[in-house]
């Protein structure tokens, strides 16, 4: 194999570093799923809006009727609702730094500082008991969106920049893989007889925080991003050493030259605004492209899928499901494998074009299967499309992107 190529050691290491903050920011998204029951329960009886009683005889359908209030009183409905939505606004607010916090410091330092967030929302989640539960867990919720937004952001930009060309696509999929494998590890242990019980539910919450503690001890192992470090810092010899380092023994002055013209031409270029770029007419159809990417993909309702697919498959009549949400996990991660072979071959437009009108047509037959309850085929087609859109770091979205932004310049 050519010098310069092949995977080494380190890079490995690194790659496997940072998807860590992938998986965490995955199994965030899922974890709040599956004990949805177990927690309103907790919280009502917290609030004391239904008894221990009620409770119980909430779980159990033939018997709900006698007490209506269970799981639908006004406050434990509002409780919950903030306990699922105050993360994306956590993650929201959050991802306007993301540049900010991987310029400061670096891409290494910079995950390294925001797991602070991270390991600070496993303990308020998982020590919620303490205190009053439905505070400490919407408190640790927020404080892991404004994690996952940052991660979310500096995990495939570290992975980008140190990733050889040979393997930029293959190392940038582990991103989402790490994503939807850490959605399926949190479905699964939210099953009752494993952690999505009564007593362990906060340990369930409160692991959110885990692979932010293996990732600090890892990440001082990890080499900078050489790109960080040539056109940012404009450090030469650093960025040579992290080279070599990452890729093993051989001439980096063809990677150090592809650099140095990328800076060059980087200072060249004129500094624009967000303000500037919004108003001018040069880029508009870029940033109307743009904005329509992101919000095909975050309005399409994935999101619903993963935070409320056991209530969603409840309401449809599904005896177990729990299990049906597990199953939505699985096809979520098959087909992010799949979506690796499709993404060169389809093409990115088409893949896009094909996993949104798939997705429509999911949607309508999902909102007329709650009604005739054979919702669940629905779901798992939703899914399979939606990932054919949701294909990051190299999938439908960047690449095009990338291509309609090529000419925009440098923002500040």
């Amino acid at each position: 194999m050519e010098s310069g190529k092949q995977l080494t050691g380190t890079l490995a290491l690194a790659v496997f570093t940072a998807v860590l903050g992938s998986l965490q920011y995955g199994y965030s998204l899922g974890v709040i799923n599956a004990p949805q029951k177990v927690i309103e329960n907790y919280y009502g009886r917290t609030l004391g809006v239904w008894s221990e009683r009620a409770a119980v005889l909430s779980e159990n359908s033939t018997e709900e009727e006698e007490y209506p209030e269970a799981g639908r009183h006004p406050a434990v409905i509002m409780y919950w609702s903030l306990s699922v939505a105050i993360f994306s606004i956590g993650g929201m607010l959050s991802s306007f730094l993301v540049g900010f916090v991987g310029d400061l410091r670096g891409r290494v330092k910079g995950m390294l500082m925001v797991n602070v967030f991270a390991v600070a929302a496993g303990l308020l989640m998982g020590l919620c008991k303490m205190w009053k539960p439905h505070i400490m867990v919407i408190s640790g919720r927020a404080v892991m969106g404004f994690y996952c937004g940052l991660t979310s952001g500096l995990v495939p930009m570290y992975i980008g920049e140190i990733a050889p060309k040979a393997y930029r696509g293959a190392l940038g999929t582990l991103h989402q893989l790490a994503i939807v494998t850490g959605i399926l590890l949190s479905q699964v242990l939210g099953l009752d007889f494993i952690l999505g019980n009564d007593a362990m539910w906060p340990l369930m919450l409160g692991l959110s925080g885990a692979p932010a503690l293996l990732q600090s001890l890892l990440l001082p192992l990890c080499p900078e991003s050489p790109r960080y470090l040539y056109i940012v810092q404009g450090k030469e010899q650093e960025a040579r050493k992290s080279l070599l380092r990452l890729k093993g023994e051989y001439d980096p002055t063809p990677d150090l030259e592809e650099m140095r013209r990328e800076k060059e031409e980087a200072d060249k270029e004129p500094r624009v605004s967000i303000i500037s770029l919004i108003r001018s007419s040069v880029y508009r159809q870029q940033l109307v492209v743009a904005l329509m990417m992101h919000l095909s993909q975050q309005f399409s309702g994935i999101n619903a899928i993963f935070y409320y697919s056991t209530a969603i498959f409840t309401r449809a009549g599904v005896g177990q499901p729990v299990y049906a949400t597990i199953g939505v996990g699985v096809i979520n991660t098959i087909f992010t494998m799949v979506s690796v072979a499709l993404v060169d071959k389809a093409g990115r437009r088409t893949l896009t074009l094909v996993g949104l009108g798939g997705m429509c047509c999911c949607a309508i037959g999902m909102t007329v299967g709650l009604k005739l309850q054979v919702c669940l085929s629905g779901v798992i087609s939703f899914i399979c499309q939606q990932l054919e859109l949701n294909f990051k770091p190299l999938g439908s979205q960047v690449a095009i992107l990338s291509a309609c932004f090529s000419t925009v310049p440098c923002l500040h």
